[in-house]
Protein backbone atom coordinates (compact mmCIF):
# COMPACT_ATOMS: atom_id res chain seq x y z
CA UNK A 1 0.00 0.00 0.00
CA UNK A 2 1.31 3.46 -0.89
CA UNK A 3 -0.11 6.35 1.11
CA UNK A 4 -0.75 9.08 -1.43
CA UNK A 5 0.17 12.74 -1.25
CA UNK A 6 -1.21 15.35 -3.62
CA UNK A 7 -0.71 18.94 -4.64
CA UNK A 8 -1.81 21.46 -2.05
CA UNK A 9 -4.37 23.27 -4.21
CA UNK A 10 -7.97 22.27 -4.62
CA UNK A 11 -8.80 21.14 -8.16
CA UNK A 12 -11.91 19.93 -9.97
CA UNK A 13 -10.16 17.14 -11.84
CA UNK A 14 -8.76 15.11 -8.94
CA UNK A 15 -10.10 14.22 -5.51
CA UNK A 16 -7.55 15.22 -2.92
CA UNK A 17 -8.48 16.11 0.64
CA UNK A 18 -12.26 16.26 0.94
CA UNK A 19 -12.68 18.78 3.74
CA UNK A 20 -16.44 18.38 3.98
CA UNK A 21 -15.95 14.66 4.49
CA UNK A 22 -13.17 15.39 7.01
CA UNK A 23 -15.47 17.61 9.08
CA UNK A 24 -18.42 15.24 8.86
CA UNK A 25 -16.52 12.08 9.76
CA UNK A 26 -14.68 13.62 12.69
CA UNK A 27 -17.89 14.95 14.21
CA UNK A 28 -19.66 11.63 13.59
CA UNK A 29 -16.95 9.74 15.49
CA UNK A 30 -17.20 11.83 18.64
CA UNK A 31 -21.01 11.96 18.48
CA UNK A 32 -21.16 8.16 18.40
CA UNK A 33 -18.81 7.82 21.36
CA UNK A 34 -20.66 10.47 23.34
CA UNK A 35 -23.96 8.70 22.74
CA UNK A 36 -22.52 5.47 24.13
CA UNK A 37 -20.97 7.14 27.19
CA UNK A 38 -22.37 8.20 30.56
CA UNK A 39 -22.07 11.85 29.58
CA UNK A 40 -24.85 14.14 28.55
CA UNK A 41 -22.52 16.60 26.86
CA UNK A 42 -18.87 17.30 26.13
CA UNK A 43 -17.35 20.70 26.96
CA UNK A 44 -13.96 21.43 25.38
CA UNK A 45 -11.44 24.21 25.97
CA UNK A 46 -8.48 22.56 24.22
CA UNK A 47 -8.11 24.12 20.77
CA UNK A 48 -7.33 20.82 19.06
CA UNK A 49 -10.44 19.18 20.48
CA UNK A 50 -12.47 22.24 19.52
CA UNK A 51 -11.12 22.00 15.98
CA UNK A 52 -11.91 18.29 15.78
CA UNK A 53 -15.53 18.93 16.77
CA UNK A 54 -16.30 22.32 15.19
CA UNK A 55 -13.70 22.68 12.42
CA UNK A 56 -12.85 26.20 13.59
CA UNK A 57 -9.39 27.70 13.95
CA UNK A 58 -8.24 31.21 14.87
CA UNK A 59 -4.47 30.86 14.91
CA UNK A 60 -1.89 29.33 17.14
CA UNK A 61 -1.58 32.46 19.29
CA UNK A 62 -4.72 31.33 21.11
CA UNK A 63 -3.56 27.79 21.91
CA UNK A 64 -2.56 28.44 25.53
CA UNK A 65 -5.34 30.88 26.47
CA UNK A 66 -8.18 28.42 27.26
CA UNK A 67 -10.48 31.27 26.29
CA UNK A 68 -12.55 29.62 23.54
CA UNK A 69 -14.92 26.76 24.29
CA UNK A 70 -17.36 24.44 22.58
CA UNK A 71 -20.25 22.32 23.84
CA UNK A 72 -21.40 19.13 22.15
CA UNK A 73 -24.72 18.00 23.67
CA UNK A 74 -25.68 14.36 23.21
CA UNK A 75 -27.63 13.79 19.97
CA UNK A 76 -27.26 17.43 18.98
CA UNK A 77 -24.94 19.76 17.09
CA UNK A 78 -21.92 21.58 18.57
CA UNK A 79 -22.06 25.15 19.82
CA UNK A 80 -18.96 27.35 19.59
CA UNK A 81 -18.12 30.36 21.80
CA UNK A 82 -15.24 32.47 20.55
CA UNK A 83 -13.72 35.94 20.42
CA UNK A 84 -16.45 38.23 19.12
CA UNK A 85 -14.95 39.01 15.72
CA UNK A 86 -13.96 35.37 15.25
CA UNK A 87 -17.50 34.28 16.08
CA UNK A 88 -18.81 36.65 13.42
CA UNK A 89 -16.24 35.32 10.95
CA UNK A 90 -17.37 31.75 11.63
CA UNK A 91 -20.96 32.77 10.87
CA UNK A 92 -19.84 34.03 7.48
CA UNK A 93 -17.42 31.28 6.52
CA UNK A 94 -18.36 28.16 8.53
CA UNK A 95 -21.86 27.27 7.33
CA UNK A 96 -21.63 23.88 9.06
CA UNK A 97 -22.13 25.75 12.36
CA UNK A 98 -25.60 26.86 11.30
CA UNK A 99 -27.20 30.25 11.96
CA UNK A 100 -26.96 30.39 15.75
CA UNK A 101 -24.18 28.08 16.89
CA UNK A 102 -21.24 30.48 16.55
CA UNK A 103 -21.42 32.87 19.48
CA UNK A 104 -19.31 35.42 21.32
CA UNK A 105 -18.01 34.16 24.65
CA UNK A 106 -14.73 34.36 26.53
CA UNK A 107 -13.35 32.65 29.61
CA UNK A 108 -10.87 34.17 32.08
CA UNK A 109 -7.77 34.18 29.82
CA UNK A 110 -5.86 31.91 32.20
CA UNK A 111 -6.68 34.18 35.13
CA UNK A 112 -5.66 37.42 33.40
CA UNK A 113 -9.20 38.72 33.93
CA UNK A 114 -9.89 39.32 37.60
CA UNK A 115 -12.20 36.89 39.41
CA UNK A 116 -14.52 39.83 40.13
CA UNK A 117 -15.17 40.23 36.40
CA UNK A 118 -17.46 37.20 36.54
CA UNK A 119 -16.12 35.61 33.36
CA UNK A 120 -15.96 32.12 34.87
CA UNK A 121 -19.55 32.42 36.09
CA UNK A 122 -20.62 33.66 32.66
CA UNK A 123 -19.14 30.57 31.00
CA UNK A 124 -20.89 28.29 33.48
CA UNK A 125 -24.21 30.06 33.02
CA UNK A 126 -24.01 29.71 29.24
CA UNK A 127 -23.42 25.98 29.60
CA UNK A 128 -26.17 25.52 32.18
CA UNK A 129 -28.74 27.21 29.92
CA UNK A 130 -27.92 24.91 26.99
CA UNK A 131 -28.08 21.81 29.18
CA UNK A 132 -31.40 22.85 30.72
CA UNK A 133 -32.97 23.43 27.31
CA UNK A 134 -32.09 19.85 26.34
CA UNK A 135 -32.96 18.17 29.63
CA UNK A 136 -29.31 17.31 30.28
CA UNK A 137 -28.60 19.35 33.41
CA UNK A 138 -28.64 16.31 35.69
CA UNK A 139 -26.29 14.29 33.49
CA UNK A 140 -22.48 14.34 33.75
CA UNK A 141 -20.62 16.76 31.50
CA UNK A 142 -17.24 15.65 30.20
CA UNK A 143 -14.59 18.38 30.21
CA UNK A 144 -11.20 18.01 28.55
CA UNK A 145 -9.13 20.72 30.31
CA UNK A 146 -10.39 23.57 32.47
CA UNK A 147 -9.38 26.61 34.51
CA UNK A 148 -10.07 26.13 38.20
CA UNK A 149 -12.45 29.14 38.48
CA UNK A 150 -14.49 27.76 35.57
CA UNK A 151 -14.60 24.32 37.18
CA UNK A 152 -15.85 25.79 40.45
CA UNK A 153 -18.44 27.90 38.59
CA UNK A 154 -19.74 24.87 36.68
CA UNK A 155 -20.11 22.95 39.93
CA UNK A 156 -21.89 25.92 41.53
CA UNK A 157 -24.44 25.73 38.69
CA UNK A 158 -25.17 22.13 39.67
CA UNK A 159 -23.21 20.59 36.80
CA UNK A 160 -21.42 17.31 37.50
CA UNK A 161 -18.03 17.53 35.78
CA UNK A 162 -16.28 14.32 34.71
CA UNK A 163 -13.20 13.53 32.62
CA UNK A 164 -13.97 14.12 28.95
CA UNK A 165 -10.37 13.93 27.83
CA UNK A 166 -10.36 10.15 27.40
CA UNK A 167 -13.45 10.28 25.20
CA UNK A 168 -11.75 12.78 22.89
CA UNK A 169 -8.58 10.67 22.80
CA UNK A 170 -10.65 7.63 21.88
CA UNK A 171 -12.33 9.52 19.04
CA UNK A 172 -9.06 10.83 17.66
CA UNK A 173 -7.02 7.62 17.87
CA UNK A 174 -8.31 6.18 14.57
CA UNK A 175 -7.74 8.51 11.63
CA UNK A 176 -10.09 9.04 8.70
CA UNK A 177 -8.78 8.81 5.14
CA UNK A 178 -8.52 12.60 4.90
CA UNK A 179 -6.67 12.85 8.20
CA UNK A 180 -4.19 10.28 6.88
CA UNK A 181 -3.66 12.31 3.70
CA UNK A 182 -3.06 15.47 5.72
CA UNK A 183 -0.58 13.69 8.00
CA UNK A 184 1.32 12.29 5.02
CA UNK A 185 1.37 15.73 3.41
CA UNK A 186 2.75 17.27 6.59
CA UNK A 187 5.55 14.67 6.52
CA UNK A 188 6.23 15.45 2.85
CA UNK A 189 6.96 19.03 3.85
CA UNK A 190 9.46 17.87 6.48
CA UNK A 191 11.12 15.62 3.88
CA UNK A 192 11.84 18.82 1.96
CA UNK A 193 13.02 20.66 5.06
CA UNK A 194 15.51 17.89 5.83
CA UNK A 195 16.82 18.01 2.28
CA UNK A 196 17.59 21.72 2.65
CA UNK A 197 19.03 21.19 6.11
CA UNK A 198 21.31 18.39 4.93
CA UNK A 199 22.70 20.68 2.21
CA UNK A 200 23.28 23.49 4.72
CA UNK A 201 25.07 21.59 7.49
CA UNK A 202 28.72 22.61 7.74
CA UNK A 203 31.21 23.78 10.35
CA UNK A 204 30.19 27.20 11.66
CA UNK A 205 26.44 26.99 11.09
CA UNK A 206 24.64 27.41 14.40
CA UNK A 207 21.79 25.40 15.80
CA UNK A 208 19.51 28.44 15.77
CA UNK A 209 20.32 29.05 12.09
CA UNK A 210 19.26 25.48 11.36
CA UNK A 211 15.98 26.17 13.17
CA UNK A 212 15.46 29.32 11.09
CA UNK A 213 16.15 27.48 7.84
CA UNK A 214 13.65 24.73 8.66
CA UNK A 215 10.99 27.29 9.60
CA UNK A 216 11.42 29.11 6.29
CA UNK A 217 11.17 25.95 4.20
CA UNK A 218 8.04 24.80 6.00
CA UNK A 219 6.23 28.14 5.95
CA UNK A 220 7.11 28.61 2.28
CA UNK A 221 5.55 25.22 1.57
CA UNK A 222 2.34 26.16 3.40
CA UNK A 223 2.84 25.04 6.98
CA UNK A 224 0.22 26.38 9.35
CA UNK A 225 2.45 26.31 12.40
CA UNK A 226 6.01 25.21 13.14
CA UNK A 227 5.52 24.02 16.69
CA UNK A 228 9.17 23.41 17.34
CA UNK A 229 12.51 22.34 15.93
CA UNK A 230 14.92 20.47 18.14
CA UNK A 231 18.49 21.12 16.97
CA UNK A 232 21.05 19.30 19.11
CA UNK A 233 24.74 19.06 18.20
CA UNK A 234 28.15 18.01 19.42
CA UNK A 235 28.66 17.54 23.14
CA UNK A 236 25.02 18.53 23.74
CA UNK A 237 23.79 15.24 22.25
CA UNK A 238 23.96 13.20 25.44
CA UNK A 239 21.97 13.55 27.59
CA UNK A 240 19.25 14.87 25.25
CA UNK A 241 18.45 18.49 26.29
CA UNK A 242 15.30 18.88 24.10
CA UNK A 243 16.09 22.52 23.17
CA UNK A 244 18.32 24.29 20.64
CA UNK A 245 21.00 26.92 21.36
CA UNK A 246 23.33 29.16 19.36
CA UNK A 247 26.10 26.56 19.40
CA UNK A 248 28.12 26.37 16.15
CA UNK A 249 28.62 22.97 14.57
CA UNK A 250 32.20 21.68 14.29
CA UNK A 251 33.93 19.08 12.08
CA UNK A 252 32.99 15.58 13.17
CA UNK A 253 29.97 16.71 15.19
CA UNK A 254 26.87 14.58 15.40
CA UNK A 255 23.67 16.62 15.10
CA UNK A 256 20.12 15.42 15.49
CA UNK A 257 16.91 17.30 14.78
CA UNK A 258 13.21 16.88 15.49
CA UNK A 259 10.82 18.81 13.27
CA UNK A 260 7.31 19.38 14.59
CA UNK A 261 4.85 21.34 12.47
CA UNK A 262 1.23 21.42 11.44
CA UNK A 263 -0.43 21.32 8.04
CA UNK A 264 -4.15 22.06 8.26
CA UNK A 265 -3.91 21.09 11.90
CA UNK A 266 -2.13 17.76 11.42
CA UNK A 267 1.29 17.32 12.96
CA UNK A 268 4.67 15.77 12.44
CA UNK A 269 7.21 14.43 14.92
CA UNK A 270 10.23 13.45 12.85
CA UNK A 271 13.84 13.00 14.05
CA UNK A 272 16.94 12.57 11.92
CA UNK A 273 20.64 12.36 12.87
CA UNK A 274 23.60 13.56 10.77
CA UNK A 275 27.33 13.99 11.19
CA UNK A 276 29.33 16.92 9.84
CA UNK A 277 32.15 15.82 7.55
CA UNK A 278 32.85 12.49 9.21
CA UNK A 279 31.78 10.19 12.01
CA UNK A 280 33.77 8.37 14.65
CA UNK A 281 33.37 4.63 14.97
CA UNK A 282 31.55 5.20 18.26
CA UNK A 283 29.02 7.39 16.46
CA UNK A 284 28.57 4.84 13.68
CA UNK A 285 28.00 2.07 16.23
CA UNK A 286 25.50 4.15 18.22
CA UNK A 287 23.54 4.99 15.09
CA UNK A 288 23.45 1.37 13.96
CA UNK A 289 22.08 0.19 17.29
CA UNK A 290 19.58 3.07 17.44
CA UNK A 291 18.36 2.06 13.98
CA UNK A 292 18.23 -1.63 14.91
CA UNK A 293 16.02 -1.15 17.96
CA UNK A 294 13.75 1.19 15.99
CA UNK A 295 13.38 -1.32 13.16
CA UNK A 296 12.53 -4.10 15.60
CA UNK A 297 9.51 -2.05 16.63
CA UNK A 298 8.49 -0.84 13.16
CA UNK A 299 8.67 -4.35 11.71
CA UNK A 300 6.48 -5.73 14.51
CA UNK A 301 3.63 -3.25 14.02
CA UNK A 302 0.34 -4.70 12.81
CA UNK A 303 -3.27 -4.73 14.02
CA UNK A 304 -3.73 -6.82 17.16
CA UNK A 305 -0.23 -6.29 18.52
CA UNK A 306 -0.13 -4.34 21.79
CA UNK A 307 2.01 -1.45 22.93
CA UNK A 308 3.47 -3.83 25.53
CA UNK A 309 4.61 -6.18 22.76
CA UNK A 310 6.47 -3.28 21.15
CA UNK A 311 8.18 -1.80 24.19
CA UNK A 312 9.47 -5.24 25.17
CA UNK A 313 11.63 -5.00 22.05
CA UNK A 314 13.42 -1.94 23.42
CA UNK A 315 16.27 -1.84 25.95
CA UNK A 316 15.54 -1.14 29.59
CA UNK A 317 16.50 2.23 31.07
CA UNK A 318 19.34 0.67 33.04
CA UNK A 319 20.94 -0.57 29.81
CA UNK A 320 21.71 2.96 28.63
CA UNK A 321 22.61 4.79 31.78
CA UNK A 322 19.33 5.66 33.54
CA UNK A 323 18.19 4.38 36.94
CA UNK A 324 14.57 3.70 35.98
CA UNK A 325 11.98 4.11 33.22
CA UNK A 326 10.69 7.45 34.50
CA UNK A 327 14.22 8.87 34.30
CA UNK A 328 14.54 7.59 30.72
CA UNK A 329 11.01 8.55 29.64
CA UNK A 330 10.54 9.54 25.97
CA UNK A 331 13.93 8.25 24.78
CA UNK A 332 12.66 4.83 23.63
CA UNK A 333 9.16 6.02 22.90
CA UNK A 334 6.10 6.04 20.71
CA UNK A 335 3.05 8.27 20.55
CA UNK A 336 0.01 8.92 18.43
CA UNK A 337 0.17 11.89 16.06
CA UNK A 338 -2.82 13.83 14.79
CA UNK A 339 -4.12 17.27 15.69
CA UNK A 340 -1.65 17.06 18.59
CA UNK A 341 1.94 15.90 18.70
CA UNK A 342 1.27 13.41 21.49
CA UNK A 343 -1.98 11.43 21.37
CA UNK A 344 -2.99 7.84 22.02
CA UNK A 345 -1.48 5.29 21.81
CA UNK A 346 1.61 5.80 23.98
CA UNK A 347 4.53 3.36 23.79
CA UNK A 348 6.77 3.47 26.86
CA UNK A 349 8.18 0.92 29.24
CA UNK A 350 7.02 3.30 31.97
CA UNK A 351 3.31 2.59 31.34
CA UNK A 352 2.79 0.17 28.45
CA UNK A 353 3.94 -3.05 30.12
CA UNK A 354 1.26 -2.83 32.80
CA UNK A 355 -1.36 -0.96 30.77
CA UNK A 356 -1.08 -2.15 27.16
CA UNK A 357 -3.19 -0.75 24.34
CA UNK A 358 -4.14 -2.71 21.23
CA UNK A 359 -2.86 -1.41 17.90
CA UNK A 360 -5.61 -0.98 15.29
CA UNK A 361 -5.76 -0.26 11.59
CA UNK A 362 -5.98 3.47 10.93
CA UNK A 363 -3.82 4.53 13.85
CA UNK A 364 -1.03 6.96 13.06
CA UNK A 365 1.89 7.22 15.43
CA UNK A 366 5.59 7.92 15.70
CA UNK A 367 8.23 5.56 17.06
CA UNK A 368 11.53 7.07 18.22
CA UNK A 369 14.72 5.66 19.67
CA UNK A 370 17.86 7.09 21.25
CA UNK A 371 21.25 5.57 21.89
CA UNK A 372 24.27 7.17 23.55
CA UNK A 373 27.67 6.53 21.97
CA UNK A 374 30.53 4.84 23.79
CA UNK A 375 32.55 8.10 23.65
CA UNK A 376 30.36 9.48 26.44
CA UNK A 377 29.09 12.60 24.64
CA UNK A 378 27.61 11.86 21.23
CA UNK A 379 24.38 10.00 20.50
CA UNK A 380 21.93 8.97 17.80
CA UNK A 381 18.23 9.76 17.62
CA UNK A 382 15.86 8.50 14.90
CA UNK A 383 12.09 8.69 14.54
CA UNK A 384 9.64 7.34 11.99
CA UNK A 385 5.99 8.29 11.63
CA UNK A 386 3.80 5.48 10.35
CA UNK A 387 0.27 4.46 9.49
CA UNK A 388 -1.13 1.11 10.61
CA UNK A 389 -2.49 -0.78 7.62
CA UNK A 390 -4.60 -3.93 7.34
CA UNK A 391 -1.62 -6.27 7.64
CA UNK A 392 1.28 -4.13 8.85
CA UNK A 393 2.30 -0.52 8.60
CA UNK A 394 3.66 2.07 6.18
CA UNK A 395 6.31 4.60 7.14
CA UNK A 396 5.47 8.10 5.88
CA UNK A 397 8.69 9.85 6.95
CA UNK A 398 10.81 9.35 3.85
CA UNK A 399 14.08 11.26 4.29
CA UNK A 400 16.80 8.56 4.22
CA UNK A 401 17.77 7.20 7.62
CA UNK A 402 18.79 3.56 7.17
CA UNK A 403 22.42 4.55 7.71
CA UNK A 404 24.14 7.55 9.29
CA UNK A 405 24.32 10.39 6.75
CA UNK A 406 27.45 12.51 6.41
CA UNK A 407 26.75 16.18 5.63
CA UNK A 408 29.09 18.97 4.55
CA UNK A 409 31.93 19.08 2.04
CA UNK A 410 34.27 16.15 1.47
CA UNK A 411 37.81 16.91 2.58
CA UNK A 412 40.81 15.85 0.48
CA UNK A 413 44.40 15.24 1.52
CA UNK A 414 47.41 14.68 -0.73
CA UNK A 415 46.58 10.98 -0.55
CA UNK A 416 42.97 11.46 -1.62
CA UNK A 417 39.66 11.95 0.20
CA UNK A 418 39.64 11.65 3.95
CA UNK A 419 37.54 8.71 5.16
CA UNK A 420 34.04 9.48 6.37
CA UNK A 421 34.66 7.32 9.43
CA UNK A 422 37.40 8.97 11.43
CA UNK A 423 38.04 10.44 14.88
CA UNK A 424 37.44 14.16 15.42
CA UNK A 425 41.03 14.57 16.66
CA UNK A 426 43.43 14.29 13.72
CA UNK A 427 46.26 12.84 15.79
CA UNK A 428 44.12 9.78 16.43
CA UNK A 429 43.83 9.13 12.69
CA UNK A 430 47.56 8.85 11.84
CA UNK A 431 50.18 6.29 12.64
CA UNK A 432 52.63 7.20 15.40
CA UNK A 433 55.46 9.44 14.16
CA UNK A 434 58.83 8.13 15.43
CA UNK A 435 60.78 11.14 14.20
CA UNK A 436 62.76 9.10 11.64
CA UNK A 437 63.18 10.70 8.20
Amino acid sequence: MAIKTYGLMGVDWEERVNFERLRTERLARIKKLLRASEMGALLCFDMNNIRYITATHIGTWAMDKLARFSLLPRDDEPIMWDFGSAARHHKLYCPWLGDDRSRAGISTQRGAMSPESGRAEDVAKKIRIELEERGLLNEPVGVDVVEMPVLFALQAEGIKVVDGQQLMQKARVIKTQDEITLLATACMMVDAAYDELYRALRPGIRENECVGLVNKVLYDLGSEHVEGVNAISGERCSPHPHVYTDRALRPGDPAYFDILHSYNGYRTCYYRTFVVGSASQAQVDAYKYCRDILDRAVNAIKPGVTTADIVKLWPKAEEFGFPNEEAAFALQYGHGVGLSIWEKPIFSRLVSLDHPEVIEEGMVFALETFWPAADGWSAARIEEQLIVTKDGCEVITRFPAEKLLVAGVRYYSVDGPLPTTRETQSNLNVEANTGDQ
